[in-house]
């Protein structure tokens, strides 16, 4: 705890995405003090420390939910001996019932306060919220925009139907969850496997063509990586090529997935290196 107590400064939020409002204000402070929940993420749990390097401290939602804005300021400080300056978006409450805003913690807190004004590009308000709006639309290179890189999810290495490998191209099955998933189809991805992020084509949704089951999975253009059951993988999402759709044979849907590889093959070699 001897590091902990020693910092000045503490920027306050759900950093749901860690996107580029929040950087602008973990950039102000020397520690980020994130408010845990229960949900679809951006960025699940301790996954968003991946995201910047100041240390991160987490307060569960469900622990904190009760305290009065003056108890959960008291709770900081017993937490943070030495805190001078909290740092926190204009839009920030806090407190049991969302009681406390900015003026309140002004008030509460002896120290400095600093808020950070509305971020916007190109006149968009950037808000965790935005970015799982335009995933939910397969929007990725919006998401990516506001994020300030590309879209990334994490899932373990499960048993797929087997169809892939005998029938139509090898994939990578994940299980995935918490994570805020994009629209349902397939995308131009690079898939972090092995230690190394390589070209892939993905695809996430309902498999409508054959057994109608739900599925996250990628190819590796190129190759046929052997991986562990429950190995973690990465996805990066860059581009969505199309939405999911239903095809007449496993036949029809073979020559749509080798459509698709040569179109991301492209995307990924020419346009998002």
């Amino acid at each position: 705890m001897k590091y902990k107590n020693s910092i000045k400064s503490i920027a306050i939020g759900s950093f749901d995405g860690i996107h580029i409002a929040h950087q602008a204000l973990i950039e102000k402070a020397e520690a980020v003090v994130i408010i845990e929940r229960n949900g679809g993420y951006l960025t699940p749990g301790y996954k968003r420390s991946l995201y910047t390097q100041k240390p991160c401290f987490f307060y569960h939602f469900d622990k904190i939910r009760h305290l009065s804005p003056e108890a959960f300021v008291e709770q900081l400080q017993q937490d943070f001996p030495l805190l001078e300056k909290i740092v926190v978006g204009y839009d920030f409450v806090f407190g049991k019932g969302k009681s406390g805003d900015v003026r309140h913690l002004r008030k509460c807190f002896g120290g400095e306060v600093e808020v950070v004004g509305e971020i916007t590009l190109d006149g968009i308000s950037v808000h965790s919220r935005t970015i799982r709006q335009y995933l939910k639309e397969g929007n990725v290179r919006m998401g990516k925009r506001l994020l300030g890189r590309s879209y990334r999810i994490d899932g373990s290495v499960i048993r797929g139907q087997g169809i892939g490998r005998e029938k139509l191209v090898p994939t990578i099955n994940l299980k995935v969850i918490q994570y805020q998933l994009p629209k349902e189809g397939v995308y131009a991805t690079r898939t972090y496997v092995g230690g190394v992020w390589r070209e892939s084509v993905s695809f996430l949704g309902h498999r409508v063509t054959t057994d109608g089951s739900f599925a996250v999975e990628t190819h590796v253009i190129g190759e046929e990586i052997s991986v562990k059951e429950y190995e973690p993988v990465w996805i990066m999402f860059e581009s969505m090529i199309r939405k999911n759709q239903k095809f007449d044979s496993i036949e029809t849907l073979k020559v749509q997935i080798d459509e698709d590889i040569a179109i991301c093959r492209n995307l990924l070699e020419n346009a998002f290196k």
